[in-house]
């Protein structure tokens, strides 16, 4: 500590004396921007192949500020995104980056190992991640091996001096500040040990990365007193709530992270008081893990999800699953309908690998393992695709989430429910505003799942003086934070998404606003 305290003193000296400020203006994808901006590693590796078009476009869609990527030369002198020096060919072996041209790295398909759906993905070269990203997201370039120059060149060329940091060993960073004339920002590595006072000054920085684990806010302020930027390397061990605690009140700028959904997610519920509408994640968050997973409900649990919502069914010898579809074809490898199955033979499916190499053994679960991960930690929004309402009640007392429990049903199953237990919250479809009075005097609803496109204030307040929730599935078309903050201000009570970090932006909007 003594150290770091003492680097502090000689970085804030320099500032008294002086020494010339970089205050790098850097190209803000939100605004108003975050307290902490994030930097997913590698694009969002752990749902695409890392440093691929497809993680990258995934950061863009979650509206992330940063992407770090990996740099390298090919045989022909280009840059490609890849981060070892050899990469798996498959049946042609492990092929060396600098020994294939940029025309063969196109054609090598390096997506269909990891799943699939990213059958065709190859490498990027740097003009063609360039050329996606422009004006949406700002990259952090890890120089694994490049020709400073030569660099300098191609971020110009491609005007994206505002949208890039480059991070590389101090000599290259030097030809990289002097080949731009110090319009392209630098970043390198500090650690408690580097006490020279000018370090920062005199390699002409616009940021550092520091190691979650030797970060104070301190150090931050030191940094900040002479206008540089401060990124954390949050990786492994340090990417958990307690390090990511420990870099928010150190008031770091960037996060570098391989969980920037749950960073985020941890991020905003520290400094929302009150959350303006609840969220259910659809099958779990089924964006990041396999849909109906046990994976995915621990991410929900994991990113503070109100409710998860998930679909169960039955098999042939009476065994409860978590399943959407009737077919088995979409997400297992399984075929035929459940219904047909036995509880054997599903319990023996792969649910994850057509989703991506990180899920290739996850089970399709029982409603038993369901509820034995979830109880307790999150309520449950129930479709009973297929299933008894006698089984739906017991399995639900079973694990005490009675309470905690909403059944999405037509209004004939959820009267019988009714009256197995009353405690268990009935939410029926409304799809026509005409049908809301018939079911608040029969049904009686704890809430009404609505129709997205029935939505209005008008409705919404018709429901709340009946004292029913209003419920709605954000689905497609109505995944835009503008619909999202629209029904905030209309009062909706619940919105259920496939995209949560919009609806947690939007949540975010929504109380900066008011």
């Amino acid at each position: 500590m003594k150290g770091i305290h003492s680097v502090a003193f000689l970085l804030c000296a320099l500032f008294i004396l002086e020494c010339p400020a970089r205050d790098f203006q850097f190209f803000e994808p939100l605004r108003p921007a975050r307290p902490q901006q994030v930097m997913a590693h590698r694009g969002e590796a752990g749902v695409a192949p890392e440093n691929t078009g497809p993680a990258l476009a995934l950061c863009i869609e979650d509206g992330l500020e940063w992407a770090e990527i990996d740099l390298r030369m090919t045989k022909d002198g280009q840059f490609i995104l890849a981060h070892g020096s050899e990469v798996d060919a498959g049946t042609n072996g492990l092929w060396q980056i600098k020994q294939h041209t940029l025309a063969d790295w196109q054609q090598l398909d390096v997506g269909s190992s990891f799943a699939k759906r990213f059958a065709g993905t190859h490498l990027l070269s740097l003009k063609e991640c360039f050329d996606l990203v422009r004006g949406k997201l700002n990259l952090y370039l890890d120089c694994k091996e490049v020709d400073p120059e030569q660099l300098v060149r191609e971020i110009q060329e491609a005007r994206m001096e505002a949208q890039v940091v480059v991070y590389d060993g101090l000599p290259n960073l030097q030809r990289v500040a002097q080949a731009s004339k110090d319009r392209i920002a630098t970043m390198a590595k500090w650690h408690p040990g580097i006490d020279l006072a000018t370090w920062a000054a005199s390699n002409r920085l616009a940021a550092v990365e520091i190691n979650a684990d030797e970060i104070s806010p301190t150090v931050t302020k030191a940094f900040h007193g002479l206008g540089l930027k401060v990124q954390t390397k949050n990786l492994d061990l340090w990417d958990q709530p307690e390090f990511w605690d420990k870099i928010i009140e150190a008031g770091v700028d960037w996060v570098q992270t391989d969980l920037p959904e749950e960073f985020l997610a941890h991020s905003l519920w520290r400094r929302l008081p009150q959350r303006p509408v609840r969220i259910s994640h659809h099958r779990g968050a089924n964006r990041y893990a396999p849909e109906n997973t046990l994976p995915a409900f621990e991410k929900s649990i994991r990113m503070g999800a109100d409710f998860v919502e998930f679909d169960v069914r039955t098999t042939v010898d009476g065994k409860l699953f978590l399943m959407h579809d009737g077919s088995l074809d979409r997400t297992t490898d399984g075929h035929g309908q459940i219904s047909s199955a036995s509880s054997k033979d599903v319990a023996n499916l792969n649910a994850g690998f057509k989703f991506g190499a990180p899920f290739a053994k996850v089970k399709v679960p029982t409603l038993d393992e369901f509820l034995a991960t979830t109880a307790g930690k999150v309520d449950l929004y129930f479709d009973a695709k297929a299933i008894a309402p006698e089984a739906l009640a017991a399995a639900v007392e079973r694990y005490h989430m009675a309470t905690r429990t909403v059944v999405y049903q037509h209004p004939s199953f959820l009267l019988r429910l009714k009256k197995i237990d009353p405690r268990i919250r009935a939410l029926p479809p409304l799809g026509d505003p005409r049908d809301l009075d018939a079911l608040a005097s029969g049904l009686k609803p704890y809430a009404v799942d609505a129709s997205w496109d029935i939505l209005s204030q008008d409705l919404i307040d018709r429901c709340h003086r009946a004292g029913i929730l209003v419920f709605s599935d954000s689905l497609g078309n109505h995944e835009r934070i503008e619909d999202y903050l629209q029904a905030i201000g209309w009062g909706i009570d619940l919105i259920q998404s496939n995209h949560p970090l919009r609806v947690m932006r939007a949540m975010e909007l929504w109380t900066a606003r008011h």
